[in-house]
């Protein structure tokens, strides 16, 4: 397969979700960008993602989704869009492994950040930023489950460099964008949001590093400053929470993104 004459993958994503542009999104764009895999953004408002037509394409009314115009497939839910780029465009096993303990194991840990890192990094954000009270039971909670999280791949890694084998994997990627936001979900300064936990820190910047990720990012900030959204929240700069974001929205006002 000749990866350079393959049509752009078109993936949906909206540069408003909770708390910045939805993680999700973004494991689908780093493991492009890691593969050179041609890819475009299909852009729209976050009001628009539970509406017709894009639930014609996702009935979820999630992002990400993809249209692969190479295979003529469509496809939602995040996980199931890597293990599908994996399988299509991976020829070379760069970031997976074909034997059978390590295939496995790999879509173990894509399951984990799935049920495990991304729900509860997902609530902890809720309740610490965009919940309307301040409800310390919830907080406490949550900010808990996600440190729970953390021990769990930290005491995993200790000793090695990433999840499954002796290299990087679409396992190892698939939990960066969610982490990389810590600091916003639990409200601590950036430099402490691996405190406790040095292995997932030395891990995570193993791949905040490349040159992948950081391209990633560049187009997450351009979107982000091109629809006037802060870094921070993913609001629009002329909200100060999500709730006047929504009343807006429900009023029936033009917003942003």
């Amino acid at each position: 397969m000749d990866i350079s004459k393959l049509k752009p993958i078109r993936v949906w994503v909206t540069p408003l979700t909770p708390l910045a542009p939805g993680p999700n999104s973004w494991k689908v764009v780093v493991l492009l960008e890691e593969l050179g895999v041609p890819y475009e953004l299909q852009v729209m408002k976050f009001t628009e993602i539970k509406k017709k037509p894009f639930t014609d394409i996702n009935p979820n009314g999630r992002v990400p989704a993809i249209e692969d115009p190479n295979t003529d497939l469509v496809l939602w839910e995040s996980g199931a869009i890597v293990q599908y780029i994996i399988e299509q465009y991976d020829i070379n096993k760069t970031l997976t492994y074909d034997t059978l303990k390590e295939r496995n194991q790999l879509n173990q840990w894509l399951q984990f950040q799935m049920s495990g890192q991304g729900p509860y990094f997902g609530v902890a954000s809720w309740f610490n930023v965009l919940h309307p009270e301040k409800v310390p039971s919830a907080i406490e909670r949550y900010n808990d489950q996600l440190k729970r999280v953390l021990g769990v791949l930290d005491g995993w890694l200790e000793g090695k460099q990433w999840l499954v084998g002796d290299k990087m994997t679409y396992a190892d990627l698939a939990f960066m964008p969610w982490n990389d936001r810590i600091d916003s979900v639990i409200l601590c300064a950036p430099e402490a949001k691996f405190a406790g936990f040095p292995h997932v820190q030395a891990w995570h910047e193993r791949m905040t590093a490349r040159p992948a990720w950081k391209r990633s990012m560049d187009v997450r900030s351009g979107l982000m400053q091109e629809h006037g959204l802060k870094q921070e929240t993913g609001m629009p700069d002329k909200f100060k929470n999500y709730q006047e974001y929504e009343a807006a929205v429900n009023a029936g006002e033009d917003t942003p993104a």
